[in-house]
């Protein structure tokens, strides 16, 4: 990138936040801070009233505006591709939000990259099953979590509990949100049980923003929460060699019981997981039959056999004894 060019995009991002740190802005553009500072001071000689807080940041000048920005094809199509994955990954409000965005936004487009992305709009697609949700769980909460977030309001709930099986209706400081295991979550400080607790967005019956406003924790629990939830919990590490004409069936399944290593050999494929349970992983490990050869550990071996065992058994009672002649 030129230096015109960064001196544009600096001044861009400076109208994003109301105070952004001149580490910032290296780290982005991947620069030191010395330029930083140049850059800066070249942008007020320019004209443009920069100012500067120590210990902060810059900001701009309550009042001072870039005229409308122009987007290039490639972040048009950046954006394209944002829409198409939140229409499957995010719940309606939020997805009917940014819909309109992109409205507005093919509005300031130049007819050249109208065009582009007219040519390229059918050209992706996000294939995820969402399984359909039962009609008590509307499943349009995030933008009022989001506003929750923000603005620092209680929401009050309805919540269906899957392992109590039931519904509490509860008021909750949220603290965050988090796309985790496929489903959207919602960090929150629970009032009812005085203490952090991660709420499923699918499975909030009923919500409204209240007008009460909460202060803000010292604590980072999102962090905290996010944290834990990707800490490695008792994995054990297992080496499994498989068949190559197995790979083409086997698709992404591999990621999700945890590859972390792939070594190709002359006929088969050497492949290490992390996971965390023998059973779950033996259980998969037996849609591939006799494809496989367990090299490590020890209790994955045994725990086929004990599968394999059960599965002999229980169609072994089933086959119907013949009668003699």
């Amino acid at each position: 990138m030129n230096r015109i060019d960064r001196l544009t995009a600096i001044l861009i991002q400076l109208q994003t936040k109301k105070v952004v740190k001149a580490r910032e802005i290296a780290d982005r553009f991947n620069i030191s801070l010395r330029t930083v500072y140049r850059d800066v001071k070249a942008l007020e000689e320019a004209g443009v009233p920069v100012g500067a807080e120590a210990g902060l940041g810059y900001f701009l000048m309550e009042g001072y505006h870039l005229p409308p920005v122009m987007f290039s094809k490639e972040e048009a199509a950046a954006l394209l591709t944002g829409e198409k994955l939140l229409q499957k990954m995010a719940d309606k409000s939020v997805g009917n939000y940014f819909s309109a965005a992109m409205q507005k936004i093919r509005a300031v487009l130049r007819v050249k990259e109208k065009e582009y992305l007219e040519s390229l709009d059918k050209g992706i697609v996000v294939a995820k099953f969402t399984p359909k949700a039962p009609d008590q769980f509307p499943n349009h909460f995030l933008a009022a979590i989001q506003q929750g977030v923000a603005e620092r309001k209680v929401l009050e709930m309805e919540y269906f509990s899957s392992y109590k099986d039931e519904v509490s209706r509860r008021q909750v400081e949220p603290v965050g949100v988090c796309y985790l295991g496929n489903s959207w979550h919602m960090i929150a400080w629970c009032r009812l049980r005085n203490a952090i607790r991660n709420f499923r967005i699918d499975r909030i019956k009923t919500m409204q923003v209240l007008p009460v406003t909460f202060h803000k924790r010292e604590e980072d629990f999102l962090q905290q929460y996010i944290n834990r939830f990707m800490q490695p919990r008792g994995v054990q590490k297992m080496v499994v060699r498989f068949e190559k004409n197995l790979l083409r069936y086997m698709g992404e399944q591999k990621y999700y019981y945890g590859l972390i290593e792939e070594e190709p050999e002359d006929e088969s494929v050497l492949m290490t997981f992390l996971y965390g349970s023998v059973t779950h992983f033996g259980r998969w490990l037996l849609l591939w039959g006799n494809s496989v050869d367990i090299i490590e550990p020890e209790a994955l071996k045994e725990e086929m056999r004990t599968l394999s065992e059960e599965v002999f058994l229980h169609y072994q009672k089933n086959i119907p004894i013949p009668k003699p002649c």
